[in-house]
């Protein structure tokens, strides 16, 4: 897969299909529309591309409230590379972007991509004041020589499967509705870096992630999680919040991998969250929390040895609504 983050990089001998949006998360709604325009491409000898942006337009267009990511655009870049796509263009989303012409910015992409067909959502649209609608894409297209293709939206147990919504989901706890949406455990990476080391103290050493601010975190609670290292995944207990047993101090995301000893410091290291166990609590006594711990554990451990880790997105782009 060619990835470029300037359209003049691209220096293309084949014509393409084209999707274009933001496409945080790679759900199950945007596999789904990815997978169509993938066998059209096949059938047709083009290359299969996406276009998409950082920062997220709403951090430029309302910066106040930026959306909180559910991927990295490394995240996003592994999971569209593992759905088959030829070309992924992520490009700078700024204020020049932001007053940015439909027509301008079709003309590029023709011109650099060699667009013959987009393909977007009904709702769709681009450019400055939100103008390119798929109406108005097609009539460029009739202008310029390609073809707009809408996809109806993926509704999943009559609820259209969006970033927004699976955003809401996590802040609220519910996981195991997140991953279905998701096609995947909803998860978190970054470097284990150095804690307060209280959880070594009680007899549970845990790896402290460092995670991006912008990221959508679950909500504070107690998670049964698989934490993954490199090629293996193990299973484990994850505390997000502010520690309230002890500090009440900054947001983390702190993982007590089972049955795991090694020094990890410094690694990147996923967690993978499967179910909320509970809310974060404040104990006065640490021997109530001590137990409260093991009970996580022991709890954890059973929804795990129960669990079939979750395929793969392009094991599940055949979803059918319903």
């Amino acid at each position: 897969m060619q990835i470029i983050d300037d359209l003049s990089q691209a220096h293309l001998d084949t014509d393409t299909i084209l999707t274009i949006g933001a496409f945080d998360g790679v759900h199950r709604g945007h596999q789904y529309l990815i997978g169509q325009l993938l066998q059209r491409a096949r059938q047709t000898h083009r290359l299969a591309g996406l276009i998409t942006f950082h920062p997220h337009p709403s951090a430029v267009l309302s910066p106040r409230n930026p959306t909180r990511y559910i991927t990295t655009p490394g995240e996003k870049a592994a999971l569209l590379e593992r759905l088959g796509l030829d070309i992924v263009a992520i490009l700078p989303f700024n204020q020049e972007m932001a007053q940015t012409s439909a027509r301008r910015f079709i003309e590029m992409v023709f011109r650099q991509l060699r667009m013959r067909e987009l393909w977007v959502g009904k709702d769709f649209a681009l450019g400055y004041g939100r103008e390119g609608t798929p109406d108005v894409l097609r009539a460029l297209g009739r202008e310029m020589g390609f073809s707009v293709e809408t996809v109806n939206p993926l509704i999943w147990k009559g609820v259209v499967i969006s970033s927004t919504r699976i955003r809401s989901l996590l802040f609220k706890g519910q996981i195991r509705e997140a991953t279905e949406l998701l096609g995947r455990y909803p998860s978190l990476a970054g470097e284990v870096v150095q804690g307060a080391q209280r959880g070594r103290c009680l007899g549970f050493p845990t790896a402290n992630l460092e995670v991006r601010a912008e990221r959508a975190i679950p909500a504070n609670g107690v998670y049964a999680v698989y934490a993954v290292l490199g090629e293996e995944r193990y299973q484990g207990v994850a505390n997000v919040g502010v520690r309230p047993s002890f500090d009440n101090g900054e947001r983390t995301v702190e993982t007590y991998i089972l049955d795991f000893e090694a020094d990890i410091y410094g690694c990147d290291l996923v967690v993978e969250f499967v179910q909320r166990l509970r809310s974060e609590k404040r104990f006065t006594d640490i021997k109530d929390l001590i137990t409260q711990i093991e009970r996580d554990i022991a709890e954890a451990r059973r929804i795990l040895a129960a669990e079939k880790p979750f395929p793969w997105p392009e094991e599940v782009l055949p979803l059918a609504a319903s």
